[in-house]
């Protein structure tokens, strides 16, 4: 583990503490029923603000081969993931007018559940993911994978090897990246002079804003805003062309990055930097009230639980996820509460949750059990979910959606 004193993107120092969180174990550290008994590490989740260039980042960081070369998240579990990329592949081999001549590489690319939809289409692909369990998944199904971390170095390799891209995707990884100006200006040396770099990051307002405090884990090393990214871009030989703001993890940027100069910026860019200025994102206010939130939603959280435990009724969890595993260890929850967590993924079934220890079982446990309500850690994708549980929800089971405010949906 490393202390982190000046800010990962412009070196500037001392960061303004936001937020502690206090001693958690790794989001997706799932325990198998032989370790139950031995020690399991835990680090410090402490949020804090760059006054330089706005960007929120957490202190510490966990060494990337620890939290990455054996990965328990699979992409493709997601119907809301999956979808989503489909639409936006499909969206860039029109109007790119991309074909078999072209390249598209993403990074971190997980199961390739984003780069099967080239694929389909004929067109060539390479996926960079670290995490030898998953390269191996996609590999399976015909991507061409490399088991590596990002970097300006592995840029220059494959520029070298005559691989240069039309398209580079990268979503959901930058914030996870301890060398934020090496990642970007490998993703300018990656790609073609005229191509595009489409990028997803979820979105600090909207994690302020849903009070969203269970998207910190030490995976998420940086908490993005328009500005932040930027003068990191900006820094790095890049420009950030448009912007979209999509619901995927609760609220996220999507953005199409060009080399400098290659193109102006959208309408869009400009609204949501202007947008950014008055809510004060360069400012401490925001992120201050933030933090009483938190407080707030933990207490309140807490408050519903233990009410409904007193009239002895049954809890369960639905979502083996990292915002799960976060909230659980900041809020206290544990197995006095909950009596086991349902998660579709194979992967993280007949484990035991980071920290509480819940078992985590198959989603069909819910109609077998049928306890009466069932805390929705995975609330980002809850629409899905819920359709999914139609089932359970018939027999009378409730779900409680924990944040911003923890509700009871019937």
């Amino acid at each position: 583990m490393t202390h982190v004193v000046a800010c990962r993107s412009c070196g500037s120092a001392p960061l303004e503490p936001i937020l502690s969180l206090g001693h958690t174990p790794l989001a997706n550290g799932f325990v198998t029923a032989k370790d139950l008994e031995r020690p399991e590490a835990t680090y410090p989740l402490d949020l804090a603000f760059c006054a330089s260039c706005s960007l929120v980042q957490i202190t510490e960081e966990v060494s990337p081969d620890k939290l990455f070369r054996d990965y328990i998240y699979f992409s493709s579990y997601s119907e809301t993931m999956t979808a989503h990329v489909r639409r936006l592949a499909q969206s860039l081999i029109a109007s790119r007018s991309l074909g078999p001549r072209s390249l598209v590489v993403e990074l971190a690319s997980n199961d390739g559940y984003l780069l099967k939809n080239y694929l389909e289409a004929g067109i060539p692909v390479l996926g960079i993911e670290p995490a030898r369990n998953i390269a191996k998944h996609a590999r399976a199904f015909g991507i061409a994978t490399r088991e590596e971390f990002f970097s300006a170095d592995l840029a220059a390799m494959l520029r070298a090897e005559g691989l240069t891209a039309d398209v580079v995707h990268a979503h959901n990884v930058l914030a996870h990246v301890p060398d934020l100006n090496g990642f970007v200006s490998g993703i300018r040396t990656l790609l073609k002079p005229a191509g595009l770099a489409v990028i997803e990051v979820p979105y600090v307002r909207d994690m302020l804003d849903g009070c969203e405090f269970d998207t910190i884990y030490h995976e998420h090393l940086c908490y993005f805003s328009l500005g932040s990214l930027d003068r990191c871009f900006a820094r790095n030989g890049l420009a950030i062309i448009d912007v979209t703001r999509v619901p995927i993890h609760g609220g996220s940027l999507q953005l199409h990055v060009a080399h400098a100069g290659q193109g102006k910026s959208a309408s869009r860019v400009r609204a949501l930097r202007s947008e950014e200025e008055d809510w004060g994102a360069r400012a401490m206010a925001p992120y201050l009230s933030f933090a009483e939130a938190v407080e707030r939603a933990r207490r309140e959280l807490r408050e519903m639980l233990s009410r409904i435990k007193l009239e002895g009724r049954r809890i369960a969890g639905y979502g083996a996820s990292a915002k799960g595993s976060t909230l659980l260890n900041y809020c206290g929850i544990g197995r006095e509460t909950l009596d086991f967590i349902v998660d579709r993924s194979t992967a993280k079934q007949d484990r035991f949750a980071p920290g509480s220890h819940l078992p985590v079982c198959k989603p069909e446990r819910l109609l077998q059990a049928m306890p009466d309500y069932v805390l929705l850690l995975a609330w980002n994708i809850a629409d899905e979910i819920l359709k999914q549980e139609q089932g359970y929800r018939e027999r009378g089971g409730r779900f409680i959606i924990p944040l911003p405010r923890p509700k009871v949906v019937l």
